[in-house]
């Protein structure tokens, strides 16, 4: 039996000894001095776990690191950080989890029970650090970054059926390929831009032809990361192990909600509601709606444990009887701080991460007319939405890099706005209206607008200009053109 022979008992003392101190600190072997010839090193925080903690040398085999107390388990040193716009949350998770190669050519020759993936993730010791820093850094600096705790993790058997499907949903692909396709080498690249719209916890990198990776999600991450952490979860009462099971159930509430105004689906969801001063409810009520619909009182999705390890956005649309939308959606909140760090990628980024793993629940209404109360919107039904890789190769880059340049440049400038006669716009508070040339929807279709009550509270300052924080937001004639390409669920 391969691995590292350890008792649980002996783990947790050696562990529980470690909270709380520095990579740096712990380092007994001396791991750091790589960095002196190699600073962009890879990895640096696990090989510290591994060699100092621990006292084993690494290795790249597929089977799992450790032997603990006769069960197989895989040891995984994870980067976790502060959130910057979630407060509710005290951390996620720094990146999604590799792990495993997906291995094309023999994947087809073993079962899930069997497989490398299934065995890495059955038994797993999770070690959580924190990295405490808002941009990139050289290997050598994770040894400030605190060891903050650690769990041996299960998934449940709900949660199991989920990783089957997802690996299936590969496994079946590739087969396709190999038993079909003239030369499966020229269709290896589609694996993961193929399947990603129908994986639920995991998704596949890089892209080929590096050798693609199973890896967890970020956001399958951070929900594990947020549960030790403590952190309290709404479980649904119901079970969905794949996307087909989960549009199956919103093709029932589509029929059963159908053409009813948010009026008549709060009082038949018993929504308790606030009304604003113009009697009228606010546009959040839409996540409501949804969570209620399955049951949950929770008025986040993300707080409910399914839809946060999938990652499942909320959004509204609200269209005319026509069809027709123009109304800009916002999307994500923008990390400035990887944006001012030269050295970070785009592949690397937050912004790309957000558009390439998370998945959009549109819940689409129709309005009477543009003057009419949100309360009188008719329910038309849901479509589940993921961005195309051409397209955040192509819009989401753009504004990426257009965006760094202004920066890195110190072209970023901040305009007063003028009205159409050419007059200064002033606002409630007697401030006069100001513009950042960020990226605007006349030139770009991913852009950035800033949001925030008050002009004197500016709390984002960048290249020394106060600024509201800013968002990514989606042209509204743009994201109905993506919509009408994709049928209703149903």
């Amino acid at each position: 039996m391969a691995g590292h022979v350890f008792t649980k008992s002996a783990l947790d003392s050696i562990l529980t000894n470690v909270i709380g101190k520095t990579l740096g600190s712990v380092d007994s072997k001396n791991v750091f001095a790589r960095t002196i010839l190699h600073p962009k090193i890879t990895g640096i925080a696990g090989d510290v776990i591994e060699q100092s903690v621990l006292g084993y040398p690494p290795d790249n085999d597929q089977e799992p690191d450790l032997i603990v107390d006769g069960r197989k388990t895989e040891l995984k040193t994870t980067g976790i950080r502060t959130p910057k716009k979630d407060k509710n949350h005290v951390f996620e998770a720094k990146e999604p989890m590799t792990i495993t190669a997906v291995s094309p050519k023999t994947i087809t020759s073993t079962t899930f029970e069997d497989s490398k993936f299934w065995h890495k993730l059955k038994e797993m010791l999770l070690v959580y650090y924190h990295y405490d820093s808002d941009t990139t850094v050289k290997a050598s600096e994770y040894a400030n970054f605190y060891i903050k705790g650690y769990e041996f993790h299960q998934f449940s058997n709900e949660e199991k059926e989920i990783l089957k499907n997802d690996w299936l949903q590969v496994y079946n692909f590739i087969k396709e390929i190999n038993e079909n396709a003239p030369n499966p080498e020229l269709e290896y690249p589609k694996i993961s831009s193929e399947l990603k719209a129908q994986l639920m916890l995991i998704d596949t990198a890089p892209k080929w032809p590096h050798a693609p990776r199973f890896r967890l999600k970020r956001a399958a991450v951070s929900t594990i990361v947020q549960k030790y952490f403590g952190e309290q979860f709404e479980i649904l009462k119901q079970s969905f192990s794949s996307y087909d099971d989960l549009d199956k159930q919103l093709a029932i509430y589509t029929a059963k909600y159908y053409n009813k105004t948010i009026s008549q689906l709060i009082t038949e969801l018993n929504i308790p509601i606030n009304l604003n001063n113009k009697k009228d409810v606010s546009k959040s009520i839409s996540e409501q709606i949804v969570t209620r619909m399955f049951g949950a009182s929770s008025k986040k999705m993300n707080k409910i444990k399914l839809f946060s390890e999938l990652g499942l956005t909320v959004k509204t649309i609200t269209q005319t009887k026509e069809g027709a939308r123009t109304e800009d959606t916002k999307l994500f909140r923008i990390d400035f701080d990887e944006l001012l760090n030269q050295n970070t990628n785009f592949e690397d980024s937050a912004m790309f991460n957000n558009f390439n793993e998370k998945q959009f629940l549109f819940i689409i209404f129709e309005e009477p007319n543009s003057k009419s109360q949100l309360l009188k919107n008719r329910f038309i039904g849901f479509k589940r939405f993921t961005f195309k890789d051409d397209f955040i190769e192509k819009e989401v880059k753009r504004t990426w890099h257009d965006t760094k340049n202004l920066i890195h440049k110190n072209e970023l400038k901040e305009i007063e706005v003028l009205d159409k006669k050419g007059m200064k716009i002033l606002n409630k508070n007697g401030i006069i209206r100001t513009s950042i040339n960020f990226p605007k929807s006349k030139t770009h279709t991913i852009f950035i607008r800033g949001t925030g009550a008050n002009s004197a509270q500016k709390p984002l300052i960048l290249n020394d200009i106060k600024m509201y924080n800013q968002d990514l937001w989606i042209k509204g004639v743009i994201l109905v053109d993506l919509l009408q390409r994709i049928d209703y669920i149903k």
